[in-house]
């Protein structure tokens, strides 16, 4: 298509990794080009052209797509817009054209990941004219990944992003699109050179949108409150997000005057009455007031938007009991480190077979209590805790064997260093130091505390489990379940 197509789609595979491997890794993005020739038939030589040209798909598999964009031109008259200049007409007429084209794109990427059973869900910039194709960035990731966080519902209307995921789906792929459109005054060569970071702060503006109902400013007036501080002690409570008067929200104080969203001193002092259920209600412009959602029985309950001040310069977006996007320092971030019921019962059932409900269940509390340790942990369920106790003992404190209990385990999780426990709950070591030898599922972005983990359950000659609690908030369980 042109001489630095490879180039670019390189360096977009690099853009993409940066900035989704800070949401979750487990995400595995992957990048290709699809250029449509303009003036070719789709049986002609270079109609279509796929870069890498080594990729998994092949040209054939895209060779009907015009047909299909022009098949879903809707059947008799269609809503007409129609501008006073005939270059705005015509620059109306090729976006409806080009927003057809990738409708169609994605619907043949839908097909293809379902014939061939791939764990990939597809997104596709709007086409951009370029040397005679029209090419299109397309962005794969892990579907799996992708659909267990949190998305709110579809709109009816609008276009507004359903989660922190698609928001930053969508700036990546306006940022490449951009980047192509300007490769013509940049002697061919598009840059991406946006920080990662900016990247995410603009995704999360723009999510911020939905929760907001468009009102603009939601986001950095969250962040000018988180970074206040009221007679020295951090913000800590919760505002809901709902319009005047909502019938799902029973108002306990109601200002006079409403406080403006942007004086942030204000809202920072008001924040110390929120408690317990009782939160500040604003509307996204302004606070008017003090409130609670009515309970979920009740007839006029409905799902509303929550912002919950954590700490200094950090605050969570939820809707419906589901934290949607975490933000530190004006960066956001997915809710990562939850480790979920259900994934652990089955790891431990593929680990321990044996272990029935009650025990599941027992040791599903514990492992609740060592996720809550701020400072990082290590707990090692393993069928050989006795004589691996043993085997570690000038790196570890041995014990007394005895049934650990919630309470004892955020005592000895204090300390640096893994405690040993079997499937049944007793505990034969506490602060030991892992070894094991060096494995290709390390990972080097990771800290001491997780590639030790990582070197132990692969080099473990007893069935174990291990629960990582990283100091940055991230939870692994390890060895993870397969994707």
């Amino acid at each position: 298509m042109w001489d630095h197509q490879s180039l670019f789609r390189v360096t977009a595979q690099l853009f993409a990794d940066g900035i989704f491997n800070l949401l979750d890794r487990n995400l595995k993005p992957e990048v290709f080009l699809l250029g449509l020739a303009s003036a070719r038939e789709a049986d002609e030589p270079q109609a279509v052209v796929i870069e890498p040209a080594t990729h998994r798909y092949s040209p054939t598999d895209f060779a009907h797509v015009k047909a299909q964009a022009a098949a879903l031109e809707p059947d008799g008259p269609r809503d007409m817009v129609y501008h006073l200049y005939s270059t705005d007409q015509d620059r109306y007429e090729k976006l409806r054209w080009y927003d057809l084209m990738r409708r169609s794109t994605l619907h043949l990427l839908t097909e293809l990941t379902e014939q061939r059973q791939e764990d990939r869900i597809s997104f596709c910039s709007l086409p951009v004219s370029l040397h005679g194709y029209l090419v299109v960035v397309v962005l794969q990731l892990s579907s799996e990944a992708y659909h267990s966080y949190y998305s709110l519902p579809a709109q009816q209307r609008g276009t507004r992003p359903p989660s922190l995921l698609n928001a930053a789906v969508y700036e990546f792929l306006q940022d490449c699109s951009r980047a192509l459109r300007e490769s013509d005054t940049d002697e061919d060569r598009p840059v991406l050179d946006r920080d990662y970071n900016e990247v995410l702060r603009a995704a999360g503006r723009r999510f911020m949108l939905r929760a907001a109902a468009g009102t603009h400013g939601l986001y950095d007036a969250c962040n000018g409150v988180a970074a206040l501080r009221h007679e020295g002690d951090e913000g800590v409570g919760t505002m809901l997000v709902a319009r005047r008067h909502h019938p799902a929200v029973v108002p306990v104080l109601t200002l006079e005057t409403p406080i403006p969203l942007r004086d942030h001193r204000s809202i920072r002092k008001l924040l110390e009455l929120s408690e317990g259920r009782t939160s500040l209600i604003t509307d996204a412009s302004d606070v008017f007031g003090l409130g609670h959602v009515v309970e979920p029985s009740d007839p006029h309950y409905e799902p509303l938007f929550t912002v919950h001040f954590t700490k200094h310069y950090s605050w969570e977006l939820s809707h419906a009991g589901h934290v949607m996007m975490k933000v530190v320092s004006n960066t956001p971030r997915l809710p990562q480190g939850r480790v979920d019921a259900e994934n652990f019962a089955r790891a431990v059932q593929r680990s321990f077979p044996h272990v029935d409900e009650p025990g599941i269940a027992y040791l599903w509390e514990l492992t609740q209590n060592a996720t809550k340790q701020t400072n990082g942990t290590i707990l090692v369920i393993s069928e050989g805790a006795a004589q691996e106790a043993v085997r570690l003992t000038r790196q570890c404190f041995r014990v007394t064997p005895r049934i650990m209990t919630p309470s004892v385990l955020r005592l000895v999780t204090n300390i640096d260093g893994a405690v040993l426990i079997d499937p049944t709950g007793v505990c034969y070591a506490i602060g030991a130091i892992l070894d094991g030898l060096a494995t290709e599922k390390g990972d080097s972005s990771r800290g001491s505390r997780f590639n030790s983990a990582v070197r132990y359950v692969e080099s473990s000659r007893y069935a174990c489990l291990t629960i990582v609690v990283s100091e940055d908030g991230l939870i692994d369980l390890l060895p993870p379940l397969k994707r």
